[in-house]
């Protein structure tokens, strides 16, 4: 009698499924380059109602101090070995959207317990993908008067700047570079910066159709599909997972951007990612803030 013979197929969740084209083929590492900015201590040294502190914090308070800083980051590449190269990058969270604000109405415990899972409460709307309050917009703007401010001290400007697909990060960047950055140059969404999705409905994205036809002036990462099949209503996204392609992130710009000033516009939860990904102290941005990080990169 012939024995019977059994496959088994394993196949992986939908949280952890990527695209092939989202795998890097390289091996890096990173760490934090510490001496430029008073937020690599970890915790806020200005005023507590500045979300952006003077000079995005660069500790240098001289009027040549972009131009030094500049000449510094060029001096660390030059120099460095093959495979090391650094890059700065100002990250910047969304101004404040109307699921802060009902977090804040209800509290951190009630807000994940219960509030998170649903659409709003009848007063607020905060699902999915809510808008920026008039407070973020303001937030938002005053980010691109502390980036106007610097112009004048000739702060470089991002070669590249990268977007989350949800709607509050994408109107903060709007906001942000207006006029800032050429009319020619265009910021591009990748699915990779989203917030930590799962469970709460303010993290669940709108479709690529939207997006395009709302933002025409962005671009979009071909790798982002028409909906948004990473959203679980049952399961939360760990730390893990979003360190994971918080340095996927990294290590396409690395490998592929030639530029050494990047933006990110983005979500708490992401700041955090990169801080942990580049063993950055931890530090807590608020709604409508922006920290720089001069990050290094080696390949083993």
């Amino acid at each position: 009698m012939k024995r019977k013979r059994w496959l088994l197929f394993i196949f992986p969740s939908k949280s952890h499924y990527l695209p092939e084209s989202r795998y890097s083929m390289s091996q890096r590492s990173y760490e934090v380059v510490e001496g430029f900015f008073i937020q690599e201590g970890g915790t806020r040294r200005y005023a507590l109602n500045e979300v952006i502190p003077p000079r995005f914090g660069l500790i240098d308070c001289s009027n040549d101090r972009w131009k030094t800083f500049k000449q510094n980051i060029n001096r660390l590449n030059t120099s460095s070995p093959a495979g090391t190269q650094y890059k700065v990058f100002f990250v910047g969270r969304h101004g404040e959207g109307f699921h802060n604000v009902a977090e804040a109405k209800y509290g951190t415990e009630a807000w994940n317990n219960y509030w998170s899972k649903e659409n709003g409460d009848g007063e607020l709307i905060w699902g999915p993908d809510p808008e920026l309050t008039m407070l973020g917009k303001d937030q938002a703007k005053a980010a691109h008067d502390a980036w106007k401010q610097e112009r004048k001290f000739d702060i470089p400007i991002p070669g590249k700047l990268y977007c989350s697909p949800l709607t509050r990060a994408i109107h903060t960047n709007k906001i942000t570079f207006d006029s800032i950055i050429p009319q020619s140059q265009r910021t591009m969404i990748i699915e990779d910066l989203r917030e930590t999705h799962g469970v709460h409905t303010c993290d669940k994205r709108r479709t690529r159709t939207y997006i395009e036809q709302t933002f025409p002036d962005f671009d979009i990462e071909k790798e982002l599909i028409e909906e948004d099949t990473l959203w679980d209503p049952e399961v939360r996204e760990t730390h893990a997972e979003v360190d994971a392609r918080m340095k996927r992130v990294l290590d396409m710009i690395f490998d592929k951007d030639q530029e050494q000033f990047i933006s990110f516009t983005a979500h708490g939860g992401i700041v955090s990612a990169v801080l942990r990904v580049i063993n950055h102290r931890q530090y807590i941005l608020l709604t409508g803030g922006v920290i720089p990080i001069v990050v290094k990169s080696s390949i083993s």
